[in-house]
């Protein structure tokens, strides 16, 4: 196919160009009802993409022109057996993998650094999880990846298991034995599934992780917006599998994707493929030569780490997005909380997230070497300043996985009282409860909340991270199920 084409871009100009009468959705018409202040800082063509469904832009949900053009440009850049345009994120494309893989009873195997998305899927779907834990390692301060033996021991136990989802690359960049995995799977005739959110940008630079398709994943869900070219909360979801039932999961992307599809998202899809397809290359590894550059100029900071390369082939961590900037400042007494702050507020570094020991910076090929640079300046400033600090260990870890009475279903539906949180140990939790960022929960519906996970998340708590999941976002009550 013609990887210089922007079919639906292209569609919509034409469309524009028609100047119609409009008596449709959305009620802005085009640019004309859009708030002055709003077009006076961006300008107004951009609105004039913000259609509906017309026949000559085609129809995300019954696709047979130029989306559909733009999904087979997609499926054949990223090797894929079919490709769909997601304008719900990843989010809803993890919910489909898991809805269209497992009914209600049947199991499925998943990790417990998830993101929250999939926790929904398995309450829609009803599916019993198995969870699966990656390797942890106090070492390196961040979770490693998941075991094919593990996964191996999981479907002795579990032969009759659907399939298996796999966060890969992580939110660090670590990325599993993907291959290993689905090998496993695939002699227990069960399904792969990888979150690929962090990792569209892999399948274009030698220099990278294989992307989950090329290592014989059988679906994978990626955000496009997270390290490529396109608006927030534009994804794709992509196939390269006989095990996959096509009809259920096409069936499914309806139920979780929006009937109101934006077409500004699915054109930014249409224009991000496009340029990785024509410049893809040379713009990731632009973005891995200057993560080289700042993670050696990081290493040289006294008391400053940069995780690299060398992490490789520890605590089930295969390979290591080197676009990823893991930076602890331990050594120097401070948290990774602290040093995002510090980053932050009297630096104007902005960087992506923080946790106990580490703060994440991530490198796209749109950043720059000044902007490496004043990461570089600020760490260098902030080592000076705290030089003689007293080192600080990783206190706070993911804890042990607490014991489930409910599944996520039975739990969401089951009656809730909302208690004290601090009188919440030994109960069974209401509510769901993922540290945001990154959207790992640490402990679902249905499962018992035990002391270690009760202090885990009070570290949180008491330091004023965001907690996505309780209704009482400052965690001051929490739900409970009625036993």
């Amino acid at each position: 196919m013609d990887q210089s084409r922007t079919p639906l871009f292209d569609a919509i100009k034409d469309y524009i160009d028609l100047s119609p009468a409009y008596f449709r959705i959305p009620g802005h018409r085009l640019e004309r009802g859009i708030s002055s202040r709003w077009k006076d800082v961006v300008g107004e063509e951009i609105f004039k993409f913000d259609l509906t469904e017309t026949p000559l832009v085609d129809d995300l949900h019954n696709p047979e022109g130029a989306i559909k053009e733009a999904q087979l440009l997609a499926q054949e850049v990223f090797s894929a057996e079919h490709s769909y345009f997601l304008v719900n994120g990843t989010t809803c494309g993890n919910e489909a993998m898991v809805i269209s893989t497992a009914f209600e009873g049947q199991k499925i195997a998943i990790p417990r650094n998830a993101h929250k998305s999939v926790l929904m899927g398995l309450i829609i779907s009803g599916a019993e999880p198995i969870y699966l834990s990656p390797v942890l390692s106090k070492e390196l301060g961040v979770q490693g990846g998941i075991l094919p033996e593990d996964v191996e021991a999981m479907f002795r136990t579990n032969p009759d298991c659907k399939g298996v989802m796999v966060v890969s690359p992580t939110y660090y960049g670590i990325c599993s034995d993907l291959r290993g995995i689905a090998e496993v799977c695939h002699r227990y005739n069960a399904v792969l599934m990888v979150d690929e959110a962090h990792g569209a940008h892999m399948y274009f630079s030698d220099q990278l992780p294989e992307g989950a398709l090329a290592q014989g994943a059988d679906m994978c869900a990626q955000s496009i917006h997270k390290v490529t070219g396109s608006l927030t909360q534009s994804s794709m979801l992509h196939v390269k599998s006989k095990l996959v039932d096509i009809d259920r999961l096409e069936a499914t992307l309806h139920i979780v994707q929006s009937t109101s599809p934006s077409y500004l998202l699915m054109t930014s899809l249409d224009l991000a493929r496009y340029e990785l397809a024509v410049n893809g290359k040379e713009m990731i590894n632009n973005a891995v030569e200057l993560s080289n550059y700042g993670r050696e100029e990081i290493n040289k900071i006294e008391g400053m780490i940069c995780l690299g390369k060398s992490v490789e082939g520890k605590a089930g961590i295969k390979a290591l997005d080197t676009t990823r900037l893991t930076i602890r400042a331990s050594k120097l007494g401070i948290t990774g909380f602290a040093l995002k702050s510090m980053l932050f507020n009297d630096y104007g570094v902005d960087v992506e997230l923080s946790d106990f020991m580490n703060v994440l910076a991530i490198v796209t090929y749109a950043n720059n070497k000044e902007d490496i640079d004043r990461l570089i300046s600020a760490l260098k400033d902030i080592a000076q300043k705290h030089n003689g600090g007293k080192e600080i260990e990783n206190e706070i870890f993911l804890p042990p996985v607490p014991a489930r009475i409910l599944t996520p279903r039975k739990a969401y539906f089951s009656e809730k009282r909302s208690i004290p949180w601090k009188e919440a140990k030994g109960k069974i939790a209401g509510e769901m409860i993922a540290p945001y960022p990154p959207g790992i929960p640490v402990i679902y519906q249905g499962e018992i909340v035990t002391e270690e996970v009760w202090d885990y998340i009070e570290s949180y708590r008491i330091r004023g991270r965001h907690l996505h999941g309780p209704a009482d976002s400052k965690l001051e009550h929490f739900k409970v199920i009625e036993e």
